[in-house]
């Protein structure tokens, strides 16, 4: 579930690849835009985001519709993963040059790479909110895990579960920083990496090595894997 920049720019120093995720992780760009690792207290700003991202997708609308109680259900998802699941990273993009009222630089986007297997993981997100359609969010899930369990199998790799960038920050290289820091880590560990996207964003991750590995009859979604090197 990937909302993309179009645009690439110039992505963080080579330098750093072998640096931990699990370490804070701060890159200057060429542009004023800041990648870090994401803490607890970006959750309401990750939320504001993802809505404002997906805004003019109509099936995420639907599926995840912007009211108080599913706003405060991304809230707990995403601050559950923060403190429960270490293989989650959370990894966002922000504007040193525009601070909130608590003097933090405003978050431009943010992307969530998930180091683990199907299996490993568990169930992919708690219990829907009570005012989003439960089952239509069930199987859209479905979904997407089996296209995944079809093109990778039991291949090990890790998966970019989320990108959004805010509207504002679209074609200024957020995307492409945050899908770099993935595959920048996949790479260090020998690893393949996944996603799945819309066909009209694919060419993003095309640029960094994804190739779209969907069935004739996908529709808009495309099915991208990062394969290593033979």
């Amino acid at each position: 579930m990937t909302k993309q920049d179009c645009a690439l720019r110039p992505t963080p120093d080579e330098s750093q690849v072998s640096e931990s995720p699990t370490n804070v992780y701060s890159r200057m760009t060429s542009t004023p835009l800041r990648l870090e690792k994401a803490t607890p207290h970006d959750v309401p700003a990750m939320t504001a985001v993802w809505f404002a991202a997906f805004q003019e997708d109509a099936e995420l609308t639907r599926l995840w519709p912007d009211t108080p109680g599913v706003r405060k259900w991304w809230d707990d998802a995403n601050s559950h993963d923060l403190a429960h699941k270490p293989f989650q990273h959370y990894v966002k993009v922000v504007d040193p040059s525009v601070t909130g009222k608590d003097g933090r630089p405003r978050l431009a986007a943010y992307a969530k790479w998930d180091m683990s297997m199907p299996d490993e993981r568990g169930r992919r997100y708690p219990p829907w909110a009570d005012d989003a359609p439960g089952d239509e969010c069930d199987a859209f899930f479905e979904r997407e895990e089996r296209e995944r369990k079809r093109v990778m199998g039991e291949q090990r790799h890790y998966y970019l579960d989320t990108l959004a960038t805010h509207p504002d920050y679209q074609r200024r290289g957020c995307g492409s920083m945050l899908v770099k820091w993935g595959c920048d880590v996949a790479d260090r560990d020998g690893v393949a990496a996944y996603l799945d996207a819309s066909k009209a964003g694919a060419l993003l991750y095309k640029r960094h090595g994804f190739v779209d590995e969907s069935l004739p009859d996908a529709g808009d979604v495309a099915s991208m894997v990062r394969r290593l090197a033979k």
